[in-house]
């Protein structure tokens, strides 16, 4: 499965990377260039990391002290409601900046 798609990095190149002893996504970058160009893959190479023993990212343990929920987790978690067509969201937003 591709992490990178950018970069054409798949998960298997990631582990063989933090088995190698890359610690944090910006080893894992020197070494394949993901989650250097659009960045969307950094969450997964963090849980990647997160899954063989690295530290978790900075942001996760913020959460963690100050006892918010987990983001991702709560995404995870939660239902998914239907889209609302476009027009619908962008028309409050309008009525507000002309009020």
């Amino acid at each position: 499965m591709y992490v990178c798609m950018c970069h054409a990095v798949t998960e298997d190149q990631v582990k063989k990377a933090i088995d190698a002893g890359a610690d944090t996504p910006r080893r894992i970058a020197q070494g394949c260039k993901a989650g250097t160009d659009c960045g969307s893959c950094v969450r997964r190479i963090q849980a990647l990391l997160g899954e063989h023993g690295a530290r978790p990212c900075p942001t996760a343990r913020l959460a963690a002290k100050l006892g918010l929920a987990d983001p991702q987790a709560e995404a995870d978690s939660a239902p998914v409601a239907p889209a609302a067509p476009a027009a619908a969201s962008v028309a409050p937003v309008i009525a507000l900046r002309v009020a």
